[in-house]
């Protein structure tokens, strides 16, 4: 069989009688038939191929809404006179005559991925079931996940089929690969490891993979997923799915790779500056009061906010998930929005996909909008996407509030108060996932049983958008999918437990959920479970019992707190304990400092932080990064778990274990080789790269070094992002190398910016000269700042004032170092 790619199971298949087949081309690439079976190979762009793939009728797509439309046009390719291969200006792609495995070249013929050359696919259909509940046996099960509707099975009727298919690759040994979303395994490279993809509390599943080898892979389907690169067989495996689709995305670099992505799933929107300030968060406030109390704190204490965030039970009791806050505790919706506005402080609310015991389930259960055998909503359905956004509009957006959190988007958890025996525990990734998958699976359906919070932000992004475009769209949420980042989310990992394990595992989880293509990713500081529970459930095992008054746990804290500084979005959240600054010792205390003056460098970091904002949106970049999107040929980086960029100056190094118990303030950190070396940035002590070296990491802050030939635009802290927009920039220049950094401004909100309402100027340091030239800033926006004071500031003290208004300017500065 040419294609193997059979009806049957992998084993079967390897047995058929090869037959001789012939290849066709089609618009923009090639078709092989062969009986029912088809393979198609197709260049969408000339640097991206989509490859699909079904044994047992004609091909159509799965229906997922990953990819965003592009109007096709034909591409220049070039065929082989066996039409076996197709060539654009980018790439070379080949089919084996004899197997059907697809290989991709580059224009050098440099082999940058195959299919495996003797197996490359198998598919082995699996029956598709419709549940049937008792709607008489419905109840609410009380779980750590909120109030749930349960209801016996009545009947499973099978109601047709569909396939499990495999595609097998044969990786290169040199390659390191990431991405496929925040799990909980502690991978970082990923090459010969097996991950089990599914959405689950503490799991988002991005299936994107994204190699040092020069490409990324996109699987175009909504089912779970099995990665396995282990035990000789390296596949990806869809459990249920119409069809084989994937998309061969080539890269120069991963950069570029992320650029591709965004390209066929969407871009980016730019997110409001408030967003890149400090959020207060925990679980829970409790009343308008305390809300309007705990902003007024920090205010009184000059430690600067800009978000605090309204969890769950706000809602009148016995009425879970509705979207009304109780006017006992919240009279007046308005007037708190516009108080906290007052303070110069945003409002985030949280709402859920299921409500139950209130007139709003009623609503969407009289319309046959709620998912069987559950009160979610169906946010597959464009009608009841909207009905959500009118319940969400008229309590909050109307009201003046401003962001959104989507908790519990996934939106079935399965095994979060039904552990299965005993060792059914933190690491049991498989039985884990098997769980889920098929609670997700009776409710959702197993084609689209992962890709649910795609539907519900999508339809919280598209109504905002079209009620107003002076407010940017903000949405927390607790799941993800291939093409969400163009719904404004920030995905974070879940309720974690605290420990300096879990602590220590949140941060390759998180630089492969951004090496998707997925820019914007954040923790709970602190962790969410601080201490145990008296159930004994595998996720609630925190290790503090007493919280914030303990020692050890404010320790810990402290170094998250330290680390999360250099992410997307810096928030602090959390159960069983107070998260508030003041809540980690007194003015003068070593905690209480180093968090404050973490917060207050966030601050001061905004012009840089926004300018990367800029660039996600409009070059497709990446802020919070593996070492390996900048040092592709160290492959030292490659399975680094506790270092990362931070934008293209800052390497930061997280302290992951406790003083307290080694005793000592420092930690190995590897240094990748660059031309202009490192500074450290606390002492701005210089230190040649490619080299591990023992770094000082005291508690008031962690190693952090920054890459010589970098330029890093900074400010005087504020007490919110927006509180001085004509702030002097300090600009720290570091020598060592040739830099150039292009600095964004814009209105801070609304989507002027999507309309040129924004200006952007560059600085570039011309290292052999010592001079660093201002370019003429480009575009402009209202009430844009036109006149801005400029200090730069070199490693060795040396500083000097210009005062830019906008035209070009050289400026001549002296190093020491």
């Amino acid at each position: 069989m040419l294609l193997v790619g059979l009806a049957v199971p992998l084993a079967i298949a390897a047995n058929r009688e090869i037959k001789a087949v012939k290849s066709t081309a089609v618009s923009n690439g090639l078709e092989v038939v062969d009986g029912l079976s088809r393979l198609r190979v197709e260049f969408v762009r000339a640097d991206i191929v989509r490859v699909q793939y079904q044994p047992d009728g004609q091909l159509t797509d799965n229906g997922t809404d990953v990819c965003v439309a592009h109007r096709k046009r034909t591409l220049p390719l070039t065929y082989s006179d066996d039409l076996w291969s197709v060539s654009s200006d980018s790439m070379t792609v080949c089919i084996d005559a004899a197997t059907g495995a697809v290989s991709y070249y580059d224009l050098h013929h440099r082999l940058l991925l195959r299919e495996h050359p003797r197996c490359p696919r198998s598919a082995e259909k699996v029956w598709q079931e419709k549940i049937t509940y008792d709607e008489t046996s419905r109840r609410t099960a009380h779980t750590a996940n909120g109030d749930v509707a349960v209801m016996d099975v009545l009947r499973r009727d099978t109601i047709g089929s569909t396939f499990r298919y495999r595609t097998y690759f044969d990786w290169t040994a040199t390659e390191a690969l990431y991405g496929l979303g925040s799990h909980m395994e502690n991978y970082m490279n990923l090459r010969g490891k097996k991950m089990y993809l599914c959405q689950h509390n503490l799991k988002a599943m991005v299936p994107v993979l994204n190699s040092t080898a020069g490409y990324g892979l996109l699987f175009d389907a909504g089912c779970a997923m099995v990665y396995n690169d282990v035990a000789d067989s390296s596949y990806v495996e869809m459990e249920a799915a119409r069809q084989i689709d994937y998309y061969f995305i080539k890269g120069r670099n991963m950069d570029q790779v992320v650029e591709g992505y965004r390209w066929l799933t969407g871009q980016s929107p730019m997110m409001p500056r408030y967003l890149f300030g400090y959020t207060q968060s925990k679980e829970r406030y409790c009343s308008s009061q305390e809300l309007l109390d705990i902003v007024g704190e920090y205010r009184k204490r000059q430690i600067p906010l800009d978000m605090i965030v309204q969890d769950w039970n706000y809602w009148p009791a016995g009425q879970w998930g509705r979207m009304m806050m109780d006017p006992k505790y919240y009279p007046n919706k308005r007037m708190l929005a516009d108080s906290l506005h007052a303070m110069n402080c945003r409002l985030m609310v949280s709402i859920w996909p299921n409500a139950q015991h209130c007139p709003q389930y009623d609503d969407f259960n009289s319309r046959g909008w709620i998912l069987p055998g559950s009160s979610v909503y169906d946010a597959y359905r464009a009608d009841a996407r909207s009905l959500y956004w009118d319940y969400a509009n008229r309590e909050f957006f109307s009201n003046g509030f401003d962001a959104w959190w989507c908790d519990s988007s996934e939106p079935i958890d399965g095994d979060w108060n039904n552990p299965v025996h005993p060792d059914y525990g933190y690491d049991n990734h498989f039985e884990r996932w098997q769980i889920n998958t098929k609670a997700l699976s009776d409710v959702l359906g197993a084609e689209r049983s992962q890709s649910y919070s795609l539907y519900h932000a999508m339809g919280i992004y598209k109504h905002q958008r079209q009620t107003t475009d002076s407010k940017r769209v903000v949405n927390l949420t607790r799941s993800s999918y291939a093409g969400q980042q163009r719904y404004a989310t920030i995905t974070w990992n879940g309720d974690t437990y605290a420990s300096w394990k879990t602590f220590a595992q949140m941060i390759p989880a998180g630089l492969n959920f951004m090496a998707t293509g997925c820019p914007y990713w954040t923790v709970d500081v602190g962790a969410f479970f601080v201490g145990p529970d008296r159930w004994n459930r595998w996720f609630y095992k925190g290790e503090y019992p007493d919280g914030c008054n303990d020692p050890a746990y404010r320790e810990l804290y402290t170094r998250m707190f330290q680390y999360a500084t250099f992410l997307p979005m810096l928030r602090s959240h959390g159960t069983d304990t107070p998260r508030e600054v003041w809540r980690f010792g007194n003015p003068g205390e070593p905690f209480y400092e180093s968090i404050v003056n973490h917060i207050r460098l966030r601050y001061s970091l905004l012009p840089y932080i926004y300018s990367m904002a800029a660039k996600v949106s409009n070059e497709s970049y990446t802020m919070t990064r593996a070492l390996a999107f900048d040092f592709v040929g160290d492959s030292a980086v490659y399975d680094l778990k506790d270092e990362f960029m931070f934008g293209p100056a800052f390497l930061v190094a997280p302290m992951t274990r406790p003083l307290m118990a080694y005793g000592k303030a420092s930690r190995q950190v590897y240094l990748p080789q660059t031309k202009g070396g490192w500074y450290d940035y606390w002492t701005g002590i210089r230190i040649e790269g490619g080299q591990t070296i023992d770094a000082p990491a005291p508690i008031d802050h962690s190693p952090l070094y920054v890459r010589g030939g970098s330029i890093v635009p900074m400010t005087a802290p504020q007490q919110y992002a927006d509180e001085h927009p004509d702030a002097p920039y300090i600009i720290k220049v570091y020598p060592g190398a040739d830099a150039t950094f292009t600095i964004y401004e814009d209105a801070g909100d609304g989507y002027d910016c999507e309309r040129k309402g924004y200006v952007t100027y560059t600085l570039h340091w011309d290292d052999s000269y010592h001079q660093l030239s201002i370019s003429a800033r480009k575009g402009s926006y209202k009430k844009m700042v036109k006149r801005r004071q400029l200090t730069f500031v070199m490693p060795d003290g040396y500083q000097q004032t210009v005062v830019y208004d906008g035209k070009k300017a050289i400026v001549t500065l002296t190093a020491n170092n």
